[in-house]
């Protein structure tokens, strides 16, 4: 396994001036070509702190990839502490240069000041030309490791990372093949289902790892193959998720990384089944889960947000008597809601939400994270009710996967 560390050098980033998108990008790209990524850092412009990581980088990683501080400003120092790291100094490179005025050239303009600084690099330096800017690329092979350095403008990085550092990191390396194979689940906490496929973890092959993605509401399963051949890995893999599905088929729903909304659209659109919600506690929250999957307009119609009582009276006609014998929060009322929305708006299938999403409004019979959800067809109408408790946010938003996840199992 060839591990790679990646670096990204600036005061901004530490002061959460700006996101820094490249370390995920990077690491990305290098497990497509067989290179793990073991660590990332982010360090500011001080000499101290970047001699620091690339001493502490060198003694765990077989790459070192380092973005930012390639500017011409007093503040962009990576090239001179890259001559102090290597015990070199810095010169002007004829082919940097002759890049760099044809890039000014090419704009109408000459260089001139501090931009002639951009084509002096460190004597022991591979020059890699970047298309795209006027901070050169770099890389270094010193003590067993190479080191590369580049611009931390994304666009650009990603222009030498492409056209020239990724080749060439290929054809330095024998890397092995990485395959990864995603399952995504729903339904079904982190901590019983390790325990209830416990026994098909244990019993992987030793170049196949399992890791548990969490999230909000649902589970990632992450595969991860070792081998030499792609096809031999897809075949193990394969193998493996067949054994799986008998064990936790009910919780999942998608052999690719998808989110839950996605793949009940899908189904919806299979089933040629239209579908419109009635939403009290969830605000609208549901129906955009819906509508920010692109084609969802040949499944889902619409929604009535019947956040106040009136609504649910004259917009749902829900019966007065329902709510003031059970209240707004009750099967009684969710079933009014879904059965309502549905025959109102014409669907196929009607959803509804109603509850108590905090962090006020909470009864002791009642209490915070109180919600009853329900899907509604033609021939029944299903309920649940959730105990949630935790934050407005949290319970918005599992509500909405709640309910997802109970109109797929209707569709099953």
């Amino acid at each position: 396994m060839i591990k790679a560390e990646i670096i990204t050098i600036g005061d901004e980033i530490l002061y959460g001036q700006i996101t820094d998108t490249n370390t995920q990008w990077i690491s990305a790209e290098l497990d497509k070509i067989g290179i793990k990524t073991v660590r990332k850092s982010s360090v500011g412009d001080t000499e101290e702190a970047i001699l620091g990581i690339f001493t502490e980088a060198t003694s765990r990683a077989d790459v070192v990839l380092v973005t930012g501080g390639l500017g011409p400003t007093k503040d962009d120092i990576t090239k001179k502490t890259f001559c102090k790291f290597f015990g070199t100094e810095l010169a002007i490179h004829e082919q940097a240069m002759a890049d760099l005025k044809a890039f000014f050239l090419k704009r109408g303009r000459e260089v001139t000041g501090l931009n002639k600084g951009q084509a002096e690099l460190p004597l022991n330096a591979t020059y890699i030309h970047n298309k795209l800017g006027t901070a050169p690329g770099m890389w270094f092979e010193a003590n067993g490791v190479i080191y590369i350095s580049m611009p931390g403008v994304p666009y650009e990085m990603k222009g030498l990372m492409t056209d020239a550092i990724l080749p060439k990191l290929k054809e330095h390396f024998k890397t092995p093949t990485i395959l990864h194979q995603i399952i995504r689940t729903v339904g079904i906490g982190e901590s019983i289902l390790a325990e209830k496929i416990s026994d098909w973890e244990d019993a992987l092959p030793e170049n196949i790892k399992l890791a548990y993605l969490p999230s909000m509401g649902s589970v990632k399963l992450r595969l991860t193959g070792f081998g030499d051949s792609l096809e031999v890995l897809q075949a193990q893999i394969a193998s493996e998720v067949a054994k799986l599905l008998p064990i936790a088929e009910e919780y999942i729903y998608a052999l690719e990384d998808i989110e839950l909304e996605v793949a009940v659209g899908r189904i919806l659109k299979d089933k040629k089944l239209t579908v419109s919600t009635a939403e009290s506690c969830t605000g609208g929250y549901l129906a955009h889960q819906f509508t920010k999957v692109a084609g969802s307009s040949s499944y889902f119609w619409g929604s009535i947000i019947s956040y106040d009582n009136s609504v649910k009276i004259n917009q749902l006609e829900v019966l007065p008597a329902t709510l003031a014998q059970f209240g707004a929060v009750s099967e009684e009322t969710i079933i009014q809601m879904a059965e309502n929305v549905r025959k109102k708006l014409g669907t196929d299938i009607g959803l509804a939400t109603s509850g108590i999403a905090g962090p006020d409004g909470g009864t002791p019979e009642k209490p915070v994270g109180t919600i009853w959800i329900a899907v509604s067809t033609k021939e029944q109408t299903i309920t649940q009710k959730l105990q949630l408790g935790g934050f407005r946010e949290q319970n918005i938003h599992l509500t909405s996967i709640n309910i997802l996840n109970l109109l797929r199992k209707v569709l099953k």
